[in-house]
């Protein structure tokens, strides 16, 4: 189960980022971003280079991948993922499903759950193996 949130959300932040980048063309802004385009960077009114900017590198994908990455090498080691990072996960995916309600939420729900039920069943055999 963890493995599995652990894939879950590692893919759809290098999804995000990825898709960011080249679907979506954010990447062809990068001249813009390494010249110091932005750093006058108005951000309520923001360029299409600082909006692609913050749609693609400076996004919540990479630390998403990073999060999911963290939560397999936990997994590969035994060490069981704290809950919190299920909890947190979670209560951001709530409010981005009010907000936004056509985003691959659904996904993180459900590897917030696997997380969640992970951590239970580590919890049982470990309780199990003291006795």
């Amino acid at each position: 189960m963890i493995k599995w949130a652990g894939w879950i959300i590692t893919l759809c932040g290098t999804a995000h980022t990825l898709g960011a980048l080249t679907v979506e063309k954010a990447g062809r802004h990068a001249g813009t971003w390494f010249s110091g385009g932005l750093w006058n960077e108005d951000l309520s009114d923001m360029s299409p280079a600082g909006s692609a900017y913050w749609l693609s590198l400076d996004s919540f994908g990479i630390p998403l991948a990073l999060i999911g990455l963290t939560v397999l090498w936990l997994d590969r080691r035994g060490i069981t993922p704290p809950t919190f990072i299920a909890w947190t996960l979670g209560a951001w995916t709530l409010v981005d499903a009010v907000i936004l309600p056509f985003t691959p939420w659904p996904l993180f729900v459900v590897a917030c759950v696997l997380l969640l039920m992970g951590a239970r069943s580590a919890r049982r055999e470990n309780a199990m193996t003291r006795q």
